[in-house]
C-alpha cells in the first residue's frame, strides 16, 4: 500500500517523512505510549511475586495470576503494536525498520504462550512454571530494551536539523 513503506528515503532515518507523518496522526501511537508503561508495570509487579514464590514458596496463586495478566497484556500490545505498524509502514508485522524488535517479539510471546499451555494441561510443577516465567520475562526485558533503543532513536532523529535528515 505505502511504497516507500519499506524504505525510508535516508537508510540512516527510522521513518520517512510520510512514515512520519502517518506515526504522529494515528491513535495507535497513543495506545502504544499507554499500554507499553502499563504492560511494564504489570511485568514488575508479577516479577516480584513470581521471585517471591521461587523464594519462599508462598504466594503460587498471586504470581499465577500476575503472569497470566501479564501474558493478556503482551497479546494486547503485540496486536496493537500490530495496528500501529499497519497504518504506519503498510504492513502488520516485519517492516524492516522493526524487523528484528518483531522477530524477537515472537520469542517472547511463544515462551508466554509456553506458560500458559504448561499451566492449562498441567505440564509442570509450580516451581517448573515459575522458571519458564522467568524464561519469558528475560525475553520480555530484552525486547522492551529493543523497543526503548528504537524509540530513542527515532527522537534523535527528529532533533537533528531537517538539513541533515
Amino acid at each position: 500500500m505505502f511504497r516507500e513503506s519499506t524504505i525510508a528515503a535516508n537508510p540512516q532515518q527510522l521513518y520517512s517523512p510520510a512514515q512520519r507523518a502517518r506515526r504522529d496522526g494515528t491513535r495507535w501511537t497513543l495506545v502504544q505510549g499507554i499500554l507499553a508503561p502499563a504492560q511494564f508495570a504489570v511485568f514488575l509487579i508479577s516479577l516480584v511475586l513470581v521471585v517471591r514464590y521461587l523464594g519462599t514458596g508462598e504466594g503460587y496463586a498471586a504470581a499465577t495470576v500476575s503472569v497470566v495478566i501479564k501474558t493478556a497484556a503482551l497479546y494486547l500490545i503485540m496486536v496493537t503494536g500490530a495496528i500501529w505498524e499497519k497504518v504506519v509502514f503498510g504492513q502488520y508485522l516485519f517492516a524492516p525498520a522493526f524487523f528484528w524488535e518483531d522477530v524477537f517479539s515472537f520469542a517472547v510471546i511463544a515462551l508466554h504462550t509456553a506458560y500458559l499451555v504448561a499451566l492449562y494441561w498441567g505440564m509442570l510443577a509450580p516451581t517448573g512454571l515459575m522458571w519458564l516465567a522467568l524464561a519469558a520475562y528475560v525475553t520480555y526485558v530484552i525486547n522492551a530494551g529493543q523497543f526503548i533503543l528504537k524509540l530513542r532513536m527515532a527522537r534523535l532523529q527528529m532533533a537533528q536539523p531537517e538539513a541533515v535528515q
